[in-house]
């Protein structure tokens, strides 16, 4: 079957935000331009130099929900970001200067549990995006897979819970899951589909709230029998994609 690229989104700062787009670039063998080129560490953190590390040395929705609820408009041309939430006043800097980090860590403080490490500083990625696998990914997911999953639980989850690059509709549910080791493409870019993505308890929080009110992974392991939902993508080429753009296996 063939689908239809319906939405793009990008996290700048690793589970701090996520934001719409309408197209963009592509490179072989890279991370979604500017997608989690930052990430957050915290008073448990090991050392980080930029080099790729787990998601557990970083602050993270899982662990504070509220961050969920961020959203996220990135300049690219002065690598400023403005960040909103709906308990704060949209903040504006640039992730990479001292004081936009000192202002950022005091706008993000109030979102994060007493009981957990407090966010330290941001780290900018050096090799790769600071994506939950070990190699440079692009994670799709079917919206027919999405509404299955909501229709199961009576519940309306919002694509943002799943931090999600790209997301086709025109798909059946879990046809995705039939592409792990094959080729598809979007528009005239390849891509190699390398594997399930496991969920976890980031998606239990309503982006519009950054309260967790549903429970995705305890509902697909009861349902289906696993904890996955989307897949893992590895760029082939390069090139630019845009949303209506053909997504299909490659022959």
């Amino acid at each position: 079957m063939t689908g239809t690229l319906a939405q793009i989104w990008r996290h700048p700062i690793k589970a701090h935000g996520t934001e719409p787009l309408e197209r963009t670039k592509i490179e072989s063998g890279r991370t979604l331009p500017w997608d989690r080129t930052w990430a957050v560490t915290h008073e448990a953190s090991k050392p980080q130099d930029g080099s790729w590390a787990r998601c557990a040395n970083f602050s993270r929705g899982a662990k504070a929900p509220h961050l969920m609820a961020i959203g996220a408009d990135f300049d690219e041309g002065s690598e400023t970001l403005t960040l909103s939430h709906p308990d704060k006043s949209p903040l504006a800097f640039q992730p990479d200067e001292a004081d936009g980090v000192a202002a950022f860590l005091e706008w993000i403080q109030p979102l994060m549990p007493a009981d957990r490490a407090a966010s330290t500083g941001i780290v900018r990625a050096t090799e790769q995006g600071m994506t939950d696998t070990g190699f440079p990914s692009i994670s799709l997911a079917s919206l027919a897979t999405l509404r299955t999953l909501s229709q199961r639980m009576n519940v309306d989850l919002d694509p943002r819970r799943f931090r999600i690059n790209f997301w086709a509709e025109d798909l059946g549910p879990w046809e995705e899951f039939e592409w792990v080791g094959k080729k598809i493409s979007i528009g005239n870019v390849v891509f190699r589909v390398e594997d399930r993505i496991t969920r976890c308890a980031s998606t239990m929080a309503n982006p519009d709230t950054g309260i967790r009110d549903a429970d995705p992974p305890a509902a697909l392991l009861e349902h289906w029998g696993h904890e996955d939902l989307g897949v893992a993508l590895v760029a082939e080429s390069s090139g630019q994609v845009a949303l209506g753009d053909q997504v299909a296996l490659s022959i």
